[in-house]
């Protein structure tokens, strides 16, 4: 049997088909672009044109193997609505909009407290509750028209499928729609008028039908191929892991465009929303406290300001030299984002250096030992398929914390392989340790253990770069 994932990242698009085993035999990518609807003044997704890619994307591949099975992964903090007549009632709102203000209102009179949502109040359009709120100020008329919203992932299911459903991992990222501890939407909700629009919550595990029949005869798919709900994009990532029979606590770390760290199986007790610290929702419906940055950015951006290609060679020897003449990256470089996101965004580099990837890895590496001290987190530390791409991260984490073990995949794309274990006849767990696990997935034996670096004089370099980071005499 042979399964396509759909994986919309917020960078790029890709297609993949993957075999029983959940090896990738297959794949097509693309860029993901904004774009903007001259009728409204926001950027947006351009869904058409998307939806036009997978459709041959989809046809290519269904050429070459018999598809099964298809399921999505989506970047979070996007809502599609949908109207009575089942057609987009608004573009889709890209996150990456200017503050969504309106005069004389206020969005914080709607919103959730932060110890309800573990949502953090979070700038643009990254709260998809605020979207919602934006929209139904701006144009109330075209509003009233609301039929349905859909979740990104679910939405692509709708086109594929037309079943409409909600899904928890989406629906629990950052919206302040929903209250991962109680497992129930947020009295935003209520206070917008939307508790009938959200579709039937299903879980993950079980398919909501076929492909339209019209549809799969034009792609050349069969008529029994079925779609799974979709998944949140890092919980898709998070899935990969928790089909394992590795015990909690340990820590997943989901790299792209954003760098998010899952702290699995920890409390979440010390979350706070100054730090852009937060819970999201695993594919169990359960909470799990994550901190995060913009980081696949911010390597761009220090890249950029070096005047070097992300794809220039990173060495243990231009550490050693960024280090020995303590040269920094200070954060942040994206504004509103990340641990540091009170700070002003300076682009802040204290001299010039020769290897700038290898600046922005070592700043990646201080970046997510900082989150993870302050997660707490305990336990070991795996990297997903950034592992294969920039193993000298995982090194310099591993010599940055060395009593926790780092973990280093062998896989090409986690959040595939992860969406792809959903649709394996994995089953929720009942009880701590209980899990049915697809194949593949029943042992650890495809992650080796990043060796830590041998960085003389990191410790002393850590310090001084997390006291720059935070404004401190250092």
């Amino acid at each position: 049997m042979y399964t396509f994932i759909f994986d919309i990242g917020k960078t790029n698009i890709k297609g993949a088909v993957l075999n029983e085993s959940g090896q990738t035999v297959w794949s097509q990518s693309c860029a993901n672009r904004s774009c903007l609807d001259p009728a409204y003044d926001f950027p947006c997704i351009d869904v058409e044109d998307i939806w036009a890619w997978l459709k041959s994307t989809l046809k290519a591949a269904a050429g070459q193997y018999p598809i099964a099975a298809i399921n999505v992964s989506a970047h979070g903090a996007c809502v599609v609505l949908v109207s009575d007549e089942d057609e987009l009632l608004f573009p889709v709102m890209d996150y990456e909009v200017d503050e969504l203000e309106i005069a004389g209102q206020s969005y914080a009179e709607y919103r959730p407290e932060y110890s309800q949502t573990l949502s953090p109040d979070l700038p643009g359009g990254l709260n998809a509750g605020r979207q919602i709120w934006w929209l139904k100020q701006s144009y109330p008329e075209r509003f009233n028209q609301l039929g349905q919203i859909l979740l990104y992932p679910q939405y692509w299911v709708w086109k594929l499928t037309g079943q409409l459903v909600t899904e928890a991992t989406s629906l629990g990222c950052h919206t302040d729609l929903w209250e991962p501890m109680d497992h129930r939407f947020s009295t935003l909700v209520g206070k917008l008028g939307i508790e009938d629009a959200f579709p039937p919550l299903v879980d993950c595990f079980s398919s909501v039908g076929s492909v339209k029949k019209a549809l799969a005869e034009d792609l050349g798919l069969s008529e029994s191929c079925i779609v799974f709900p979709g998944v949140h994009d890092s919980n898709g990532s998070l899935a990969r892991y928790l089909a394992t029979d590795l015990s909690s606590p340990f820590n997943v770390v989901s790299t792209g465009t954003w760098v998010i760290i899952m702290a699995v199986g920890n409390p979440g007790d010390g979350l706070l929303e100054a730090r852009d610290m937060l819970a999201n929702v695993d594919v169990n419906g359960n909470p799990v406290p994550c901190a995060r940055f913009m980081g696949g950015r911010e390597f761009e951006k220090i890249c950029q300001l070096t005047g070097v290609a992300t794809d220039a060679p990173v060495t243990q020897e231009s550490v050693q030299s960024i280090i020995d003449d303590y040269l920094f990256a200070v954060p942040p470089f994206e504004a509103g984002s990340g641990p540091f996101r009170q700070n002003p965004t300076t682009e802040q580099l204290t001299g010039r250096v020769s290897s700038g990837t290898s600046l922005a890895t070592l700043y990646l590496a201080l970046m997510v030992d900082y989150e993870l001290e302050l997660l707490n987190a305990q336990g070991p530390i795996l990297f997903g398929s950034a592992s294969q791409k920039n193993p000298l991260l995982c090194q310099l984490l591993a010599q940055l914390r060395p009593a926790q073990r780092v973990y280093m995949s062998n896989d090409s794309a986690s959040t595939i392989k992860g969406a792809w274990s959903l649709t394996q006849g994995q089953k929720k767990a009942q009880k701590k340790g209980q899990k049915k696990m697809p194949p593949g997935f029943s042992d650890f034996n495809d992650f080796d253990i990043a060796q830590a670096a041998q960085i003389e004089g990191l410790p002393d370099y850590q310090k001084v770069w997390r006291k720059l980071a935070l404004r401190e005499n250092p």
